[in-house]
C-alpha cells in the first residue's frame, strides 16, 4: 500500500522571505502580552490568591443567583460563585484575607453546607493560605526561570552561542505571548498552567533543537551555500516532521480537551496554545535569529 505524503519530499518554500512580518507579527503579540500582564493582569486562582474553593453539585431547581443571594447575607467576605462544566456543578470561591488558614475557613464550608444542605452535595473542598499561595508563586516563577537557563546551558553546550540565545529567545517568546493569552482571555491561572508552560518550554526546545540540528549538519555539508539559503533549505528539510509532531500532538490535545473534564481543561487550553506559538517561533523565529547574529560557517571545526 503506498504511504501518503502530506507535505511534499522535495519541499522549496522560502520561509526567510517573510521574516521581517514575522518579526512585526511576533513583536505586536509581545507588546501586547506584556501589556495585558501587567495592566489587566492574571486571573489567578486559588493556588495563588489564597481562599477556600468548594465544588458542589446542585438540584436543577436550585439557580446560581439563588445561591448567591443565600450566600450574600452570611459575611463570609468577597465570594464567587459560577458553574463548571455542566449546569448542575457549581464552584463557589471565597477569598482568604488572613495569613493562616485558620477555622474560619471550615466554618464557611459548614455555613454553606448547612444553608443549601438539602439541595447540593459537596464534592470537593480546596483551603489555601495566602502565605502558601505566595510561595507557590514564587516557586512557580523560579521553575519556569531554572528551566530557561537549563536549556540556554543545555544549547551552549551543544551548539554554538548563536543556536543558544536564539532557542532562549524563542522560549521566551513562547512563555510570554502564552501568559498573554490568559490574560487577555482572563482564563483562570493555576498550578497547572505552570505545569504547561515548563511542558511548552520543553515541546518548545524539542522542536527548535530539531531545527538547529538540521542547520549545523547542513552547515558541515554544504561549505559554499549562503547561510540564508542553507537555513531556508534546513527548514523546508525538516517541515514534515515539525508539521506532523505537532499535528499528532495537538490531536491528543485537543481529545483531552473536550473528553478530560472541567479539571483539566486549564492544563491543555495552554499546551494548545503553546504547540502552536512554539511550532511558529521554531520555524520563523530560532531560525532567524541565528540568521541576524552572523552564525560562523566553520564553527564544527573549532
Amino acid at each position: 500500500m503506498k504511504s501518503i505524503r502530506w507535505i511534499k519530499k522535495d519541499l522549496k518554500v522560502n520561509f526567510l522571505n517573510i521574516k521581517n512580518i514575522a518579526t512585526i507579527i511576533s513583536i505586536v503579540a509581545l507588546i501586547t502580552s506584556i501589556f495585558f500582564i501587567f495592566f489587566k493582569n492574571l486571573n489567578f486562582g486559588i493556588d495563588f490568591k489564597g481562599g477556600t474553593l468548594i465544588e458542589i453539585k446542585k438540584d436543577r431547581d436550585l439557580t446560581i443567583s439563588s445561591i448567591r443571594s443565600q450566600l450574600s447575607d452570611l459575611g463570609l467576605g468577597d465570594i464567587q460563585i459560577q458553574t463548571f462544566g455542566s449546569a448542575d456543578v457549581v464552584l463557589i470561591r471565597i477569598e482568604n484575607s488572613s495569613d493562616l488558614i485558620s477555622n474560619a475557613d471550615m466554618n464557611s464550608i459548614n455555613t454553606i453546607k448547612t444553608n443549601l444542605e438539602s439541595k447540593i452535595e459537596i464534592q470537593r473542598t480546596e483551603i489555601v493560605g495566602p502565605k502558601v499561595s505566595s510561595e507557590l508563586v514564587e516557586k512557580g516563577l523560579i521553575a519556569i526561570i531554572a528551566a530557561v537557563i537549563l536549556m540556554l546551558f543545555y544549547i551552549w553546550v551543544r551548539f554554538e552561542w548563536q543556536f543558544s540565545i536564539g532557542a532562549v529567545i524563542a522560549l521566551i517568546h513562547d512563555i510570554i505571548i502564552t501568559i498573554g493569552i490568559f490574560s487577555f482571555f482572563q482564563i483562570e491561572f493555576n498550578l497547572s498552567i505552570i505545569a504547561a508552560l515548563l511542558t511548552i518550554i520543553g515541546y518548545s526546545m524539542n522542536d527548535t533543537v530539531v531545527v538547529y540540528d538540521r542547520i549545523r549538519e547542513n552547515l558541515r555539508k554544504y561549505k559554499s551555500l549562503e547561510i540564508y539559503q542553507l537555513i531556508n533549505q534546513s527548514l523546508n528539510e525538516t517541515m514534515s516532521r515539525t508539521v506532523l509532531t505537532s499535528f499528532t500532538t495537538l490531536l491528543a490535545l485537543f481529545s483531552l480537551y473536550f473528553l478530560g473534564g472541567e479539571v483539566l481543561k486549564g492544563f491543555t487550553l495552554a499546551m494548545i496554545i503553546g504547540v502552536f506559538i512554539g511550532t511558529y517561533s521554531s520555524i520563523f523565529i530560532a531560525s532567524q535569529i541565528i540568521l541576524y547574529l552572523n552564525v560562523k560557517r566553520d564553527w564544527s571545526k573549532n
